[in-house]
């Protein structure tokens, strides 16, 4: 009775919040991937999901009005390379070249402005050009014979250099490693270099100033934010760069939350060994990543049978079957999650085995096979058996189709970029991108999901389309399984009650535009705990 008098005379106080969204169709992405009109925000986590009249039961400080917009759960990019993707900007970009000479013309273009000691670049697919053999360091010697040179394929599994850097880093005709490989044609050096070997020259490259990493992550994240990123999986970090941008979110400079695979090195164990699992507000480090084998683009994947066009080829593993035997167990043991890297049929059965052997049945330790480019159909039943979550890129399949099939033949690529396979095995796919080796977009990811062709709609029937996913999944996928494989589908990955609202606004449905639309369908806000990162000024 005291209520309602107070309601009567005026003096009930209704609840305040700090933000309602309303008059849209926001998709939760909870178990029943309900949609509401309405979600209420306070302290940056949201307090309440429901129709319009939400807009009554509260005092808001801020109020949206959607005009019939759509909303999601903030994207989630389950594998990228946000700090090597940041901290390369500074650096020649040489994507989407459509030849060497347009590679060598970006290169002295660049050059001509360059203030550090070493000319830096990647992005180069010789896969896009129309001569598809790889380049040498020939012009590269003659242009620049005094400084050193270094251009990423835009896998990172490959690089070339000049003269100059192979003297630098005392490369020579006889120089050996294991687990990669130092090309050469006619007893001389090409300056090209296949993984492992790639370390060989990178030791020797000064390392940017800590000013020009910072710059280039308060960049790199105001570009992923503009894109619906708001948390993302940072595939192989060094332990100190792991620190810089622990101290850059404490300080306030970048916000987007990171779970940051540790790279498996002896140094990076001994750190992280003995600090234990670290978590913040913005970061998380808890698993470790573990390289198998190389990429199928430079043929240093590892493959059960040759490759169909280089005969008696089978691509090679990083390390020893001991080597990597001993380090799974030494993760297991010290409770990490491990992360390995996996494109080639060979790669992926034997680390499934090594997987089984050291989880034995079915867990919560969320172990993950990091691409699963090539599995071979009769290993598939290692993921459920042994719940290990299966790590996916989508628009890997639509930019290697064009040569994939040279690769692996007619029959063998019937079991790469399985999605569809993979997803019925284990109930769940963590989607990301891969970027920089990709774009950083995540609708580039969905489109090529749920579509399996390029931008331009080929092929017309789709590649590999029996691999196709719906939308819903591809949604879950960049969203709570993503969320799930990084251990945090308790506070992120779905817009619900006691969640962080981290959430993307889109003029259109992606549920329901045509398939033609899906990859360019522009982010009109992004919120990150309940704060705008991104507007869309246009």
């Amino acid at each position: 009775m005291l209520l309602l008098l107070l309601v009567s005379m005026g003096c009930y106080q209704k609840p305040t919040a700090d933000l309602i969204l309303f008059n849209g169709k926001i998709y939760t992405v909870d178990s029943s991937f309900s949609t509401v009109q309405a979600m209420v925000v306070t302290n940056g986590k949201i307090v309440e999901t429901g129709a319009n009249a939400l807009a009554n039961k509260y005092q808001f400080r801020q109020k949206i009005d959607l005009m019939g917009k759509s909303v999601y759960p903030g994207f989630i990019d389950a594998h990228c390379h946000f700090y090597g993707y940041s901290t390369d900007l500074p650096k020649c970009a040489l994507f989407d070249t459509k030849s060497f000479d347009e590679v060598v013309q970006r290169v002295k273009e660049y050059a001509a402005n360059n203030k550090f000691s070493w000319i830096l670049g990647r992005g180069w697919d010789q896969n896009d050009w129309q001569d598809s053999t790889y380049p040498d360091k020939t012009l590269l010697d003659s242009l620049f014979p005094n400084t050193p040179v270094y251009l990423m394929r835009i896998d990172g599994h490959a690089v070339l250099v000049n003269q100059k850097a192979l003297d630098i880093a005392g490369i020579t005709t006889s120089t050996k490693v294991q687990g990669g490989e130092i090309i050469t044609k006619n007893k001389r050096l090409t300056g090209l270099l296949i993984d492992n070997a790639v370390d060989i020259v990178k030791a020797h490259i000064p390392e940017f100033t800590a000013q020009i990493k910072k710059e280039g992550l308060i960049k790199g994240e105001q570009n992923c934010f503009a894109v619906g990123l708001t948390s993302l999986v940072d595939a192989g970090l060094r332990v100190e760069d792991i620190l810089l941008l622990d101290s850059l979110h404490k300080a306030g400079t970048i916000k987007m939350k990171i779970y940051a695979m540790a790279e498996l090195t002896n140094e990076s164990k001994k750190y992280w060994f003995k600090r234990g699992k670290y978590k913040t507000d913005h970061l998380q480090v808890k698993s470790f990543k573990l390289y198998a084998d190389g990429a199928l683009g430079s043929r240093g994947a590892c493959l059960l049978l040759p490759y169909s066009d280089m005969p008696g080829h089978y691509g090679f593993m990083l390390k020893d079957e001991d080597s990597i035997q001993l380090l799974a167990k030494e993760i297991y043991d010290n409770g990490f999650q491990l992360n390995t890297h996996c494109i080639g049929d060979s790669a992926n059965r034997f680390m499934l085995q090594v997987y089984a052997a050291n989880l034995k049945t079915k867990n919560d330790l969320r172990w993950r096979i990091e691409h699963c480019q090539v599995v071979n159909h009769d290993d598939l039943k290692y993921f459920s058996d042994y719940s290990i979550i299966p790590s996916v890129q989508p628009t890997h399949a639509t930019s290697d189709m064009y040569w994939a099939e040279k690769r692996l033949g007619s029959e063998r690529i019937h079991d790469a970029y399985s999605n569809k396979a993979l997803l019925k095995e284990t109930g769940m796919l963590a989607l990301g991108s891969d970027f920089p080796v990709e774009d950083i977009n995540p609708l580039f990811g969905f489109y090529a999901a749920v579509v399996r062709k390029d931008q331009k709609g080929f092929p017309p029937a789709g590649f590999e389309a029996g691999n196709k996913i719906s939308r819903q999944e591809a949604l879950r996928g960049m969203t709570i399984w993503a969320a799930y494989s990084m251990f945090e589908e308790k506070e992120k990955g779905s817009l619900e009650k006691g969640k962080v609202a981290d959430f993307v606004i889109l003029n259109d449905d992606l549920m329901t535009a045509p398939d033609s639309i899906l990859y360019k369908l522009p982010v009109q806000a992004t919120y990150s705990n309940g704060v705008k990162v991104y507007e869309n000024k246009n």
